[in-house]
């Protein structure tokens, strides 16, 4: 999509413009009905990525001291 807007348009509300642009729009900026600048958004799409392992150390909120003990249903097998 393109948006054409004069100089005194785009001075007074650059802010507001540019920020309505989608990826790969233009803002044409015209004077005395002469384009004078072209303005393209980035065309970048947003990944998400995975934290990597460990990013989140504080999730854990609790651990039991004996996490780790044999449960007493495998004794027999541990013998």
């Amino acid at each position: 999509m393109s948006l054409v807007v004069t100089i005194d348009e785009a001075q007074a509300n650059f802010k507001d413009i540019v920020h309505r642009l989608a990826p790969g729009d233009e803002i044409i900026i015209t004077e005395n009905q002469q384009a004078i600048a072209r303005i393209v958004s980035e065309q970048t799409r947003e990944v998400k990525q995975r934290p990597a392992p460990g990013m989140f150390p504080e999730s854990i909120v609790y651990m039991p001291p004996d996490f780790d003990a044999p449960l007493e249903e495998f004794k027999e097998y541990m013998e």
